[in-house]
């Protein structure tokens, strides 16, 4: 290794405001640093762009690719994310200030410790998840999930970083060239064999990530990326109980459920591997959660598969500080075989042709031989020769190669006027258009066609787009209140997207319709409001009233048996009735009965006493004690008859307890006493 080189932005003052302190890692396409911001007075990451790649055709897209991060993590917010404050360019120097994690990545910390305990494992695949479930429910893919972007803070939280290469889920993933930026160790077969991408391919690698982990290794590797990356999209993922035998199938099937080749074999996204996770979590015992595999920690990563970037050493070395920070791979794509011209593969984030899977064949220069003796009289022949061939490769290099080509400027930011000087200072053409676009601003040119930095013959022309700001569409009317299917079609119809929270109970709102619109910065969605199309809008869908145990109120006043019920939000329907057996004003019966399962807002059924019914009593006296029995009876009362003074033949009624006569009553069915002589 050679001398040790001092970074000289050790000590700079970045933007007039971030002091660099020291640096922290250097990867393929930046380097970050510990800085201070002056002037909230805070520790932050500094994220510096290697300048030389923004040089170039392809310069354009780096830099897109790094400011891509800041937009992206800014969209997004949750407590496993490393949070980005800040972008800009200070001269030639573009960086981004993010949290500064006091910690190590998740490379470091399984090279000094060989394997993790399966808890550890678990937790922090779990912690991976849990935070990439965020970008997934936003429709965002990560794309280069892998240790060196797991970052473990000394306080136990778990961070995941780098969003560099970010796609949205509906967003083509290859590139006019045939190839796909990644991580070979961690790409999924789909994105090296088709060059696509959705939330399936960041569980494929959350799967690679969790085998490497419980083992301490990764499940393929070789000595060139293209290897490695044959091996993804020919070969399963082996169980991690073929390395630790000890390990329970739970853990197996979660690692290949995640890590399947199949992409419709894997959970649907982030928040559903998650749920896996979890599961198997919960499914193993103490003890097995707290072994790991008898791996022996080694700093040494696996050839092909892993970088610089890891920067374990954190210092660069003479030898290696003019080295390409990108490793470059050309690529064609043929019908059935992929030609890979070879060449060094210590990159981590490279470029691998797309299809990959059908077959790969490398190309060497075959080796030249010596030149022959020839002749004197033969080198006049040769030099006129050689003098045409100049000739004709000076002609073809101006007219047809290179040399009829040059380079799309920049004019990306700039307005329509500026932007056609600029092409006609470069001898091209201009031809502009315009489109809503909900980033740039109203004039401003968001983009190009060719893209800035690409190659474009010296006569040509360069079509680029003009802003004309963010394209409103008024919030549809109805769509609060609106059943599930169609709110969803009314916002589709307005030209918005559809997500949802999670279903919630609601006393008002019947199932399955809508309680909430809500727009992504958290403000309700007012019916007639200008909004950006496209944008995403959180509906919360009714789940209906909460289920409820119907409590007994029978034997209680109807006030009494109000208040028992209000806190359940249940209605009572009242009834009166006579009974001879409850007192007036208690509940008598209710339906549904006590026990039964009901709903919040549910109403029942009571019956409240008005106590016994009373009857009209008619006087018998003077009547024959059978026409009296007879007449007492047909009121509704029930007849005794006695004989205080004996038994006469007269059969008269002389006194009835209790008396009747006009204006008088008596309980239905109640006894009177009839004293005949």
């Amino acid at each position: 290794m050679g001398a040790t080189v001092t970074d000289p932005f050790v000590g700079r003052l970045v933007d007039s405001r971030y002091e660099v302190v020291s640096r922290i890692a250097r990867g393929g396409m930046a380097t970050v640093y510990l800085a201070v911001d002056r002037r909230l007075d805070r520790d932050v990451a500094l994220k510096v762009m290697h300048a030389h790649l923004a040089e170039g055709t392809s310069g354009s897209d780096f830099v897109a690719r790094f400011r891509r991060e800041a937009r992206t993590a800014a969209r997004l917010t949750h407590p496993g994310l490393v949070g980005v404050f800040d972008q800009g360019v200070d001269g030639e120097t573009s960086y981004l200030t993010m949290e500064y994690i006091d910690g190590c990545n998740l490379r470091r910390h399984i090279g000094e410790r060989g394997a993790l305990t399966v808890d550890d494992a678990l937790r922090i695949g779990e912690s991976v998840l849990d935070a990439l479930a965020a970008a997934h429910r936003v429709g965002l893919v990560h794309r280069d999930i892998k240790p060196e972007n797991v970052l473990l803070a000394s306080d136990g939280r778990v961070k995941l970083a780098d969003f560099g290469l970010a796609r949205a889920v509906t967003e083509v993933t290859s590139t006019t060239t045939g190839t796909v930026l990644g991580t070979v160790a961690y790409l999924a077969p789909e994105l090296v064999v088709r060059g696509v991408s959705d939330t399936r391919t960041d569980v494929y690698a959350c799967g690679i990530l969790l085998y490497e982990m419980l083992t301490g290794r990764q499940p393929f590797t070789g000595e060139t990326p293209i290897q490695v990356a044959f091996q993804h999209v020919n070969n399963d993922v082996p169980a991690p109980s073929e390395l630790v035998g000890w390990l329970p199938i739970e853990v197996d099937d979660a690692v290949r459920a995640l890590a399947a080749r199949d992409p419709d074999d894997r959970p649907v996204d982030a928040a559903a591997a998650l749920a896996l996770l979890r599961r198997t979590r919960a499914a193993l015992d103490d003890e097995t959660l707290a072994r790991h595999a008898d791996v022996d920690p080694s700093i040494v990563l696996p050839a092909a598969t892993d970088p610089d970037e890891t920067d374990l050493d954190a210092e660069v070395s003479a030898d290696d500080a003019d080295e390409p920070a990108e490793a470059q791979s050309a690529a064609t794509d043929n019908d059935e075989t992929t030609l890979i011209e070879a060449g060094d593969a210590r990159g981590t984030t490279v470029a691998l042709p797309i299809g990959l899977g059908v077959g790969v064949q490398v190309i060497t220069a075959p080796p030249t031989e010596p030149p022959a003796k020839r002749h004197r009289a033969r080198w006049f022949v040769l030099l006129a020769v050689l003098a045409a061939l100049i000739g004709g490769a000076t002609w073809w290099y101006l007219q047809v190669g290179a040399g009829a080509y040059t380079t799309v400027p920049t004019i990306i930011g700039q307005n329509e006027a500026e932007a056609t000087a600029i092409l006609e200072r470069a001898g091209l053409g201009a031809d502009p258009s315009s489109e809503f676009d909900g980033e740039a601003s109203v004039g401003e040119v968001f983009a190009t066609d060719p893209g800035q930095g690409d190659r474009i013959r010296k006569d040509g022309t360069v079509a680029f787009t003009i802003s004309k700001g963010p394209d409103y569409v008024p919030f549809p009317e109805g769509v609060v209140g609106a059943v599930q299917a169609d709110a969803e079609a009314a916002l589709i119809a307005a030209g918005l997207e559809a997500s949802y929270a999670e279903p919630r109970f609601s006393d008002s709102v019947g199932n399955a319709q809508i309680i909430s619109a809500t727009l992504p910065d958290g403000t309700p969605a007012e019916p007639g409001a200008p909004t950006i199309r496209g944008t995403d809008v959180r509906l919360t869908v009714s789940k209906g009233p909460e289920p409820v145990t119907i409590t007994s109120v029978v034997g209680t006043t109807l006030e009494d048996a109000t208040g028992q019920l209000e806190a359940d939000n249940l209605k009572l329907a009242p009834t009166e009735v006579f009974s001879d057996t409850v007192a007036a004003g208690l509940i008598i019966d209710q339906d549904p009965v006590a026990g039964a399962e009901g709903h919040r807002g549910d109403t029942i059924a009571v019956n409240i006493s008005k106590g016994p019914e009373m009857l009209a009593l008619p006087s018998t006296y003077g009547q024959n004690v059978k026409a009296a029995e007879a007449a007492l009876q047909a009121a509704g009362f029930v007849v005794k008859v006695e004989h205080p003074q004996g038994i006469s033949p007269l059969n008269i009624v002389y006194s009835q307890k209790p008396a009747g006569g006009e204006g008088k009553t008596a309980p239905k069915g109640s006894t009177i006493t009839i004293n005949v002589f």
